[in-house]
C-alpha cells in the first residue's frame, strides 16, 4: 500500500499534510506516531463515564491532531463532536452518542488505514 492509497482509504488530504511535513518518511513518522496518541482513549472514556468537559478536551485534542495529519474524515467527526460537547452544563448531550458512534467507526477505518500501510512498508 502507498501513502497515498492510505490517505485515500482513511478520508485524508495527503497534499494538505505533504506541503506541511515535505517528505513521506515524515509523514510516516508521524502518523505512527499516531497510534499512540489517547485522544480517542481518554474520549471514550469521558464519555462513558458522563465527563462532559474531559469528553469535550478530549474530542478537541483529537480534531486538531487529525487536522494537522490530515485526517479529514476523522477530524470532522471530532471536531462535530468537540462543538456539540463546547456547551454549558455537566451532562453528555444525549444526540452525542450517535455522533461518538461516527467518531469511533472514523477512528477505526483510520487506524486499519494507517496500520495497513505500515505493515505494507515494513517488509520494505
Amino acid at each position: 500500500m502507498t501513502i497515498h492509497a492510505c490517505y485515500q482509504q482513511l478520508g485524508g488530504d495527503f497534499a494538505a499534510v505533504e506541503t506541511r511535513l515535505r517528505s513521506v518518511s515524515l509523514i510516516t513518522k508521524f502518523i505512527a506516531r499516531f497510534l499512540d496518541d489517547g485522544s480517542f482513549s481518554r474520549l471514550c472514556r469521558a464519555m462513558d463515564n458522563g465527563q462532559r468537559e474531559e469528553a469535550f478536551r478530549a474530542a478537541h485534542t483529537l480534531k486538531g491532531v487529525c487536522a494537522n495529519l490530515g485526517f479529514d474524515r476523522l477530524s470532522a467527526s471530532a471536531g462535530q463532536l468537540a462543538e456539540l460537547l463546547r456547551g454549558e452544563g455537566n451532562d453528555i448531550p444525549e444526540d452525542a452518542v450517535p455522533i461518538l458512534d461516527t467518531v469511533k467507526r472514523d477512528y477505526a477505518l483510520t487506524v486499519n488505514a494507517i496500520r495497513a500501510y505500515l505493515d505494507a512498508n515494513s517488509q520494505a
